[in-house]
């Protein structure tokens, strides 16, 4: 058995079944582990969410910011951005059984026997991998129990720094974004939400969130997404996997038990830009 990570898919289904088949991956045998964003700006988001369900167990993804505004345009009215390519999913005559399966998926999921975790985003250096599965266990909670409410509020980059005294929405909101859309903070955990550069593109007091000194989740492999500018990123208890197939990078996959391995990739199909 392989247990398979694969970056941001963003509606890329030729890219992801071609780099299935590379792997040689089974769903009776194999695991996948997938890093979130599996809809939006690329061509095919409905393809994907059908493969991806279709796979059953074998398959763990978490939940990234372009999923969970599917659900927001879907569920609670949110206004469709100009880039979305959101149209054949909310269209689909199987639209409601594929939201709600999207519904159900984590925003972050772990497995102590190897110490790794798996989110979209990132984390505060405050969080340790517990306090990180409870906050996610809470969005989730809130998500399936009253999706409208928590897909309603969720916009918005306040509050930028984590309170345990933190209640209600804000705290809620505060999850979401570290979850699914963080990339710099300060040493001191304060979140900032705007840059997408590369690592060494935002300037004092801000750096990459993963080297925050005293990160409480140091203890864990971190496998991570959402990130292009980033690239693949591999690092003792680091490995991001968002290599910009929907801005003509690649989709990568890694062997997560196979430490040192070569990491596998298939060209994207898609015009190369840069993220907007």
């Amino acid at each position: 058995m392989a247990r398979w990570a694969i970056g941001d898919i963003q509606g890329c289904a030729e890219e992801l079944e071609e780099l299935l088949s590379l792997i040689g991956f089974s769903a009776q045998r194999d695991r996948l582990w997938l890093v979130g964003d599996l809809v939006n700006r690329g061509p095919r988001s409905l393809q994907v969410l059908r493969l991806v369900r279709s796979l059953g167990d074998s398959v763990v993804c978490v939940l990234g910011n372009h999923d969970l505004h599917l659900l927001a345009v879907a569920l609670a009215g949110a206004k469709q951005r100009r880039s979305d390519t959101l149209a054949e999913v909310l269209a689909a005559s199987d639209r409601d059984t594929l939201l709600e399966w999207l519904l159900h998926r984590p925003l972050a999921h772990h497995l102590p026997q190897q110490a790794d975790l798996l989110i979209h985003a990132g984390v505060v250096p405050q969080w340790d991998v517990a306090q990180t599965l409870s906050l996610a266990s809470e969005v989730e909670q809130a998500l399936r129990h009253d999706p409208h409410t928590l897909l309603a509020n969720m916009y918005g980059d306040q509050p930028d720094r984590w309170r345990t005294s933190l209640r209600g929405v804000k705290r809620l909101r505060f999850a979401v974004n570290v979850l699914t859309r963080l990339r710099f903070c300060t040493r001191q955990g304060r979140i900032d939400l705007r840059h997408k550069g590369a690592p060494d593109s935002a300037g004092e007091p801000w750096l990459p969130w993963f080297e925050a000194p005293a990160r409480a989740t140091a203890d864990a492999r971190l496998v991570f997404g959402h990130w292009s500018a980033l690239g693949l990123y591999c690092a003792p208890g680091l490995l991001g996997l968002d290599t910009g197939c929907v801005w003509g990078g690649q989709l990568t996959a890694v062997d997560l038990d196979r430490p040192g391995s070569a990491p596998r990739g298939v060209p994207s199909r898609q015009p190369r830009s840069i993220e907007a």
